[in-house]
Formats: C-alpha cells, sequence, structure tokens
C-alpha cells in the first residue's frame, strides 16, 4: 500500500512539473479565445494575436483580428486566468471603448480647439483626474461584460479578479493594506455575487483570491447588514446585468460592432463626406 501511494505520488508530481514547465500563457490565447467566441456565439471568423505592449484593437470590426497584450498574459498562471485577459479585451471591444475614446477625442479637440491652453475648459478636457475615472469606468465595464462571456464556459470567472489583483496598484493601496486594484476587484465580486452566485461558493484556489476575500467579506457582511444598501446594491447590479446583455446582443446581431463602432462610423463618414 505504501508503495502504491509513493508510486502514485510520483506520477502526480511529474505531472505537475511537466504541465508547469510547458503550459506557455501566449500558446493558449488561440485556443481559450476560440471557446469564449463558441461558447458566446460571438463572429466565428475572429481570430487572435498576442502583440508586444498595449493591445489596439480599434480596427478589429473590419479585420476580424483581437490583439493579446503579452504584458497582460504575463499575470497569468493558468487558461482561466488567460480567459480573463482575452474576456477583458473582448469586453472593451463588445462596450465599443475604443470607438467611444475616439469620439471622446473628437468632442474635446471641437471644444478646445479655438480656446487658449490655459482656458478653464482646454484644463478640464485634458485633465488628468478626468482621463484616469474615463479609463477606470471602461475598465470595470469591461470586466464585467468578460466575466458574462467567462460564465458561459467551464473557465472560472473568479479568475478575473485573480488577474486584476495581480496588476500593480496604488502606492496608497499598499499602505493601506488593500489588494491591487480593489476598486476593480470589488466591481467584479459584486457583479459575479449577484449574477453568478453559484461561481462564486465555487471558489478559487489561490492566494492572492483569499487575500482578496479578507478584503471583501466584511463590506459584503456590512451591505447584507442593511435593508437599505442591499437594495441600492440589487438595483445597481440589475442595471449593469441589463446593460451587459444589450451590449453583448448588440454585438452578435450585427456581426461583430458594437453601438459606439457604429456611431463612430456614421460621424466619421459625415464629417469626410461634406463639401471642402
Amino acid at each position: 500500500m505504501k508503495k502504491f501511494i509513493a508510486s502514485l505520488f510520483t506520477l502526480l508530481l511529474f505531472t505537475t512539473t511537466s504541465y508547469a514547465a510547458t503550459w506557455v500563457a501566449a500558446d493558449r490565447v488561440s485556443e481559450v479565445g476560440k471557446t469564449l467566441i463558441s461558447k458566446n456565439n460571438l463572429p466565428a471568423k475572429t481570430t487572435f494575436k498576442v502583440v508586444d505592449g498595449e493591445a489596439n484593437n480599434a480596427n478589429v470590426s473590419t479585420t476580424n483580428v483581437i490583439q493579446i497584450s503579452s504584458t497582460d498574459l504575463s499575470y497569468t498562471g493558468n487558461d482561466s486566468e488567460v480567459a480573463a485577459v482575452i474576456a477583458n479585451e473582448m469586453g472593451h471591444i463588445i462596450n465599443g471603448t475604443y470607438s467611444k475614446n475616439q469620439m471622446r477625442n473628437a468632442a474635446k479637440n471641437a471644444l478646445t480647439s479655438k480656446l487658449s491652453s490655459d482656458n478653464l475648459i482646454t484644463a478640464a478636457a485634458n485633465s488628468e483626474f478626468l482621463a484616469n475615472k474615463t479609463s477606470l469606468n471602461d475598465e470595470k465595464d469591461a470586466d464585467i461584460t468578460g466575466v458574462d462571456l467567462m460564465a458561459k464556459t467551464n473557465y472560472n470567472p473568479l479568475a478575473m479578479i485573480v488577474v486584476i489583483t495581480k496588476r500593480p496598484g496604488s502606492t496608497l493601496e499598499a499602505i493601506q493594506g488593500k489588494p491591487a486594484n480593489t476598486e476593480r476587484a470589488m466591481n467584479v465580486f459584486d457583479y459575479l455575487s449577484y449574477n453568478y452566485p453559484s461561481r462564486v461558493k465555487a471558489g478559487y484556489g489561490c492566494q492572492e483570491y483569499r487575500a482578496f476575500l479578507e478584503y471583501a467579506n466584511p463590506i459584503v457582511e456590512e451591505r447584507n447588514s442593511s435593508k437599505k444598501k442591499l437594495e441600492k446594491f440589487n438595483k445597481e447590479q440589475e442595471k449593469n446585468k441589463a446593460e451587459r446583455a444589450k451590449n453583448i446582443s448588440q454585438y452578435k446581431t450585427s456581426g461583430g460592432q458594437s453601438g459606439w463602432d457604429a456611431s463612430y462610423a456614421i460621424l466619421k463618414t459625415l464629417s469626410e463626406s461634406g463639401e471642402k
């Protein structure tokens, strides 16, 4: 019996070591991405490409190629975490983040083009605070859209939280002893808790997730103990759920174009078609 247990342990150790030695995040992108596409009935012609630096998917509706950043993949350790990175990027595409940013820049340029650089409106439009706030909101929306995509697969959607908290956070978070990027991570946890409670109950076995729960659980307990806070939470999550469903549905019916993509295309056509 002891000999059998020793042999079994050796086999498991060898298998785990072999997997760790051969698993490469970039090599998993194509298969994991195709699974997310097929399970969600998204445009089957979509392919994936790993790129160095920042991914730019502004033209994905015409190229059908979704870029995935190798930097983002460096925070992954298994297929579920690779799925989280891909699903977040797909979330940006489905929500029209790239077209939205192009429209924001066009509006900002139109607003400030005839104003001096020290004008209050110019300063407000170009403020770092506004840019950071907008970026954070876009990321939060993309995260929970990505969670919806992951929920249709066997990948663990809690991996979205893990990848987010693996990324570098702020100095203030470190001083306060919070997990990195807590606002984004808590946004995902709240959405999952409301829409996919069974997936939250199943858990995720890693230190990053356990550390996050130490931060999140007291917040959840406080909220659940207040009828007013719980009602507000439920209304917010129902709104988030409806918005995500609308965006994904529109992306499907259009064959891979968000509402923002369509709006930007119309605006661009109108601006270029006028008489000179």
